[in-house]
């Protein structure tokens, strides 16, 4: 849990608090604290009074986009940063087509994931 630089922050259309995410999950503030400790959702601290944010299109509805955890997972086992996994998720590919975040939350996680191990060769 880091602050963002401009560039990142520029790229993420959307942010939710941890508040937020608790009631769209319709789970306790402490739970969705669990999920970033644990690695399952990503957080960073935007904004003047470093709030903890979570990018929205890690949301579905009333869950969390399904293999998100695991693709988190591979990326930090690649080494990847907090920030460059944001950068990686959020920044247009051509071939996919759209950012990566886009293709989890369309179901193309299979994908996405094949990308994720290609970058640690």
């Amino acid at each position: 849990m880091t602050e963002i630089d401009a560039k990142i922050d520029a790229l993420v259309p959307e942010w939710l608090t941890l508040p937020d995410i608790a009631e769209q999950l319709d789970v306790e503030v402490t739970r969705v604290r669990q999920l970033v400790k644990d690695g399952q959702l990503l957080a960073v601290r935007r904004g003047e009074n470093r709030v903890l944010m979570v990018p929205a299109a890690f949301i579905d509805g009333d869950k969390v986009v399904k293999g998100l955890s695991g693709l988190l997972t591979l990326l930090r086992d690649d080494g990847f940063a907090d920030e460059e996994m944001l950068e990686w998720l959020f920044t247009p590919d051509e071939t996919l087509p759209g950012t990566p975040a886009q293709a989890l939350s369309e179901n193309r996680g299979t994908e996405v994931k094949r990308r994720a191990q290609a970058l640690a060769v």
